[in-house]
C-alpha cells in the first residue's frame, strides 16, 4: 500500500489544530503484521515504510506507485531492523539483520524480500527511500560497524549515543543518510539544542517505547513552535524549515533518516533553547 502526504509550509501551521497537525506531519500504522506499508511524502520525495513478516515472506519491487518500471529504478533505500532477527534479500542476495542492523539497497534493484527468522519474535523492518542518481552496491551495515557519537550530559537528561549507519564515513549512498540514536538510562531529551538544516529534511521513527509512554516531539519555526504526541512506531516528518527536539515519558530510541542537497551531517543552524517560543 502507498499513501501520499503533500507537506505544508511554515505559514500553514498557525491555523492547524491537533488533528490537522498530526495528519500532515505524523505517520502511524506502519507496522502491521504480514503487511508492507509505505507513505510517499512530497517533503523531498522521501518514502517511509514498515513491514512485519510473520507467516510468510513479504515482497515488493514494482514501480507502479512511483512512476518507474521498478521501485528502485531511480531510488535507494535503507532498511533498519527494530525487532527480532530477520532477512532482507535483494535480487537473491541475502542479508541477515539482527536488531539495530541496517541494510542499504542501491539503485537498480528489482525485487526485495523480507522475512523473520522466528514468527514469535518477528523482525520489524523500517524503511527510508529517496531518489538516487548513482549506483551504489547493496550492503549490510551491522550495529558494530556503525560510527558512534556520544552526545549530551547526564546532568541535563540528554545523554545519548548516535550511531551513523548510512553515511559517507561508514557506508556511502547517493543522497540518503540514516542512523539510530539510543538514550542513556535516565535521559529523556533528544536533539538538544534543537536546530534547522535548510538543505535537508529529516524523518524520525520513534521505537522501543512502552505502551504507556509517549514522546513529546517539538516542531515548527523557532518563534512559533508546536508539539506532537508520539507513540511507539510513529514517524514524524520534519521539513527543512522545522526544528526538531523531543522528550519522552519513559525510555525510547529513534531512527533518523535525512535527504536533501548534501550529506554534511554538521550542516545545521542551531537554535538556542531560550529563543524558542
Amino acid at each position: 500500500m502507498m499513501r501520499t502526504l503533500y507537506g505544508a509550509s511554515p505559514a500553514d501551521i498557525a491555523g492547524m489544530d491537533t488533528e490537522r497537525l498530526r495528519a500532515e506531519f505524523l505517520v502511524g500504522g506502519l507496522f502491521r503484521p504480514d503487511e508492507i506499508e509505505f507513505v510517499y511524502t512530497h517533503v523531498d520525495r522521501m518514502i517511509v515504510g514498515g513491514a512485519v513478516p510473520l507467516a510468510k515472506p513479504l515482497m515488493f519491487g514494482s514501480g507502479a506507485d512511483v512512476g518507474t518500471p521498478f521501485f528502485f529504478t531511480a531510488r535507494e533505500m535503507g532498511i533498519a531492523n527494530l525487532g527480532g532477527s530477520g532477512t532482507v534479500a535483494v535480487d537473491g542476495m541475502r542479508f541477515a539483520l539482527a536488531n539495530r542492523d541496517v541494510a542499504y539497497i542501491g539503485r537498480g534493484a528489482r525485487e526485495v524480500v523480507l522475512e523473520s527468522d522466528d514468527p514469535q519474535r518477528p523482525a520489524r523492518f523500517y524503511m527510508n527511500s529517496v531518489p538516487a542518481g548513482a549506483d551504489i552496491p547493496h550492503r549490510l551495515i551491522s550495529r558494530s560497524e556503525a560510527k558512534p557519537l556520544v552526545l549530551g550530559e547526564e546532568a541535563r537528561a540528554n545523554r545519548r549515543t548516535l550511531r551513523m549507519y548510512i553515511h559517507p564515513e561508514v557506508a556511502p549512498s547517493c543522497l540518503l543518510l540514516m542512523g539510530i540514536t539510543d538514550l542513556a538510562p535516565g535521559s529523556v531529551w533528544n536533539t538538544v539544542p534543537p536546530h534547522l538544516h535548510e538543505r535537508r529534511m529529516e524523518a524520525y521513527c520513534y521505537f522501543d517505547l512502552a505502551a504507556a509512554d509517549q514522546v513529546v516531539h517539538l516542531m515548527g519555526r523557532p518563534d512559533n513552535t508546536r508539539h506532537l504526541m508520539v507513540a511507539d512506531g510513529d514517524v514524524v516528518l520534519s521539513p527543512a524549515w522545522s526544528i526538531h527536539m523531543g522528550a519522552g515519558t519513559g525510555p525510547y530510541a529513534f531512527v533518523w533518516g535525512m535527504t536533501g542537497e548534501n550529506q554534511a551531517y554538521t550542516d545545521v543552524d542551531p537554535v538556542a533553547v531560550r529563543d524558542l517560543r
